[in-house]
């Protein structure tokens, strides 16, 4: 843990005393990877913390709330897209050897329990994991987004209406040298349409 890390924080006014809280509001840069390659908070960008920490038996409880811009890219259109997350966070820090204690009793998941370093928590890892799971995995401009045309990659929401692009099967072009000059031109005149 990196003592200097905005993310740590120090729980020594609570003193091991269940009861005892207090509230925290602080915004705090946000760490490089705080995403996914679509869609992640900007490295650097402020965090807003709205949270509580209180004192209980086992450790410091800390709820709250934690909220951020999110830059992103529309995984339809491939518009970049500027918006918000807000995550709810709620985790229970144990006090140094109380983790030992639980595995003692057969708790097979104590080893990946957050621990109080002496009297410093460190925000980080419940932040991350709280915000990536918030994020979407194919986060879109809006629900109804047509998306790209696969011929020729225009924004189906921005072409005319009706876009579509004629498609001639490679296997079939040999059949088209069977055609009249204006069929396969698409001008049959009057004695294409007498037929």
């Amino acid at each position: 843990m990196n003592a200097r890390s905005p993310f740590v924080i120090s729980t020594h006014d609570l003193g091991r005393q269940p009861g005892l809280m207090r509230e925290l509001n602080r915004a705090v840069p946000a760490p490089a990877d705080l995403g996914t390659d679509v869609i992640a908070v900007p490295a650097g960008a402020d965090l807003q913390l709205d949270l509580r920490l209180e004192a209980v038996s086992d450790g410091v409880l800390v709820t709250g709330e934690v909220t951020g811009p999110v830059r992103a890219e529309c995984s339809r259109c491939l518009r970049e897209l500027d918006d918000s997350v807000t995550v709810d966070i709620s985790e229970l820090y144990y006090y140094p050897g109380k983790r030992a204690e639980l595995a003692k009793e057969g708790d097979e998941e104590a080893e990946d329990l957050p621990e109080l370093v002496g009297d410093q928590l460190d925000l980080e890892p419940t932040v991350r994991d709280a915000v990536v799971l918030a994020l979407p995995f194919r986060p879109l401009c809006r629900p109804d987004c047509a998306g790209l045309c696969p011929d020729c990659g225009v924004r189906l929401d921005d072409a005319e209406p009706g876009h579509h692009h004629e498609k001639l099967d490679p296997r079939w072009s040999a059949l088209g040298s069977l055609l009249p000059d204006a069929e396969r031109t698409g001008h049959a005149g009057e004695q294409g349409e007498a037929r």
